[in-house]
């Protein structure tokens, strides 16, 4: 016992202080990519053929939809030009679905178009205490296992008032995961008419938005904004917690005028 206080006591503060400060993320981690159209050979279109889910398109410029994405780099791999690359901004997360399309003719916009926060009536209702139900609609337990992550030491989601529930009637919103496959397409609906109005959806990965890798195939509905309407949509394959927790934070209007928490490492970089 005396050996465990001692190495809890030798780890000091655990829990990041994102937002007041920028997160520490991993060397490795890949965020919000930029693309350079410029930078494109006429007629090069080795990363669109190289995505394996059709997320870049190199006609009539580049673009990437970060709601297919699954954040693989084969693009940058087959880029005989360094016309895209992925950067450490965790800022991902969108209330449109087509927000979450970057790029264009010359490149990336010029300003990321981030989730909004929801409007004044439902930040005065959830803003202090949101409470989520969970649905994995199909999912292989990446995403999953990144929402449980937010509840750790490290994240600490309930510091903000927000929590996972165990049923959708205890529920502000639901939280899914997944292609949504024919078989919990119908358990999604029920869920969703659990919840008490008023309510919000959060989409999170790959397959929630789009389908992911299994786009197009007859037994998954392409994910959840067909079945249910979507508040928020968080790319990733999976989201590391980091953007999962800015999205939500940003929803809830608890990131209005901080301006851009820049990671750590870029940080100390300058």
């Amino acid at each position: 016992m005396w050996n465990l206080l001692r190495t809890r006591w030798e780890q000091g503060q655990r829990t990041s202080a994102f937002p007041a400060a920028p997160p520490d993320l991993p060397e490795r981690f890949q965020g919000r990519p930029v693309l350079d159209a410029t930078k494109c050979p006429d007629g090069c279109r080795a990363c669109e053929e190289a995505c394996p889910t059709e997320a870049v398109r190199a006609v009539n410029g580049l673009t990437m939809d970060l709601g297919r994405c699954l954040f693989c780099q084969e693009c940058v791999r087959v880029c005989p030009a360094g016309a895209i690359r992925y950067t450490p901004d965790p800022r991902l997360a969108a209330s449109r679905r087509d927000a979450l399309v970057v790029g264009g003719a010359t490149g990336q916009d010029v300003e990321a178009r981030l989730a909004s926060a929801l409007n004044a009536e439902m930040r005065r209702l959830f803003g202090r205490s949101l409470k989520l139900r969970q649905v994995s609609a199909g999912g292989c337990t990446g995403c999953e296992a990144e929402l449980v992550a937010t509840g750790n030491v490290v994240f600490d989601l309930g510091r903000f008032g927000i929590q996972f529930v165990a049923s959708p009637r205890h529920a502000d919103g639901l939280v899914l995961t997944g292609p949504v496959t024919e078989n919990m397409r119908e358990a999604l609906r029920l869920a969703w008419e659990a919840t008490p109005s008023p309510r919000i959806v959060v989409s999170v990965g790959a397959c929630a938005i789009s389908g992911g890798p299994f786009r197009g195939n007859p037994e998954v509905h392409d994910g959840a904004d067909g079945i249910v309407p979507v508040d928020l949509y968080i790319p990733g394959c999976p989201p590391h917690p980091f953007t999962i927790l800015e999205g939500l934070l940003r929803l809830l209007g608890r990131l209005e005028g901080q301006g851009r928490a820049a990671p750590r490492r870029e940080v100390e970089a300058r």
